[in-house]
């Protein structure tokens, strides 16, 4: 199966049509595919204005062996989260749940009943900043699907379960009370970057809601230090 996205109308699957990995849109197709071979489906979800999704692309779906590895184990599947942000919502929701984290762009596999059992986001061709390298994820992710495929599948009925109670989750009836909230405070402290600022290891994604709710907490320390690393940084949009 070749890239099937030249005749996608999303400018971003447009972009990726000359990967040599065999992208394929969202859709009943691809779907079918990966029941046929019994294969796990590789969703990756971007958009146009994403500089990681530019910067994976450039390193890891432009790489003919990189992409040899994809297309050999895995239904790969492109999505532009602008025009499924369905489908972004459900798998967004999974990456969090597993890593406590997300951002774009944002790697899930799923087995062919399309539920997930491993996720990430940006992955560098080569280990990088303690990250392991996109090779190494899919090598590991395809190991596992031949050795541990009925373990996996046990897991689907929970997973499911687990994204649909979230997504059943009610806002707090009342306002969330001051230790709640000094609480959180802490678990920020506890995880802030007092050399780079931020929080977690590279790459950052700018926490906008995050030191927000700071400064409102007062929490002037974690923020500004964040805000001028930002300023004095690379960062730009």
């Amino acid at each position: 199966m070749a890239n099937a996205l030249a005749a996608e109308t999303s400018p971003y699957l447009r972009q990726h049509q000359d990967n040599p990995v065999d992208w394929q849109p969202w859709g009943p197709q691809a779907i079918e595919r990966a029941r046929a071979l019994d294969r796990p489906m590789l969703v990756s979800i971007g958009y146009s204005a994403c500089h990681w999704c530019h910067v994976m692309e450039r390193e890891c779906f432009e790489n003919d062996a990189i992409a040899a590895l994809m297309n050999e184990h895995f239904v790969c599947i492109k999505v532009d989260r602008e025009e499924r942000p369905d489908v972004d919502a459900i798998y967004m929701e999974a990456v969090q749940a597993m890593t406590g984290g997300g951002g774009w762009p944002l790697n899930v596999f799923i087995t062919p009943e399309q539920v997930p059992f491993y996720a990430g986001t940006y992955y560098p061709p080569e280990p990088r900043h303690g990250m392991p390298s996109w090779p190494t994820v899919l090598r590991a992710v395809a190991q596992a699907w031949d050795t541990q495929r009925e373990e996996i599948r046990a897991q689907n009925d929970a997973m499911a379960a687990r994204l649909a109670g979230a997504a059943r989750l009610q806002p707090a009836e009342g306002p969330l009370s001051g230790q709640i909230l000094d609480e959180a405070v802490d678990g920020l402290r506890a995880g802030f970057d007092s050399v780079h600022g931020g929080w977690g290891g590279a790459p950052k994604f700018p926490a906008s809601s995050t030191i927000e709710f700071l400064l409102r907490r007062g929490e002037t320390r974690m923020s500004l230090y964040t805000l001028r690393s930002m300023a004095s940084g690379g960062i730009y949009d």
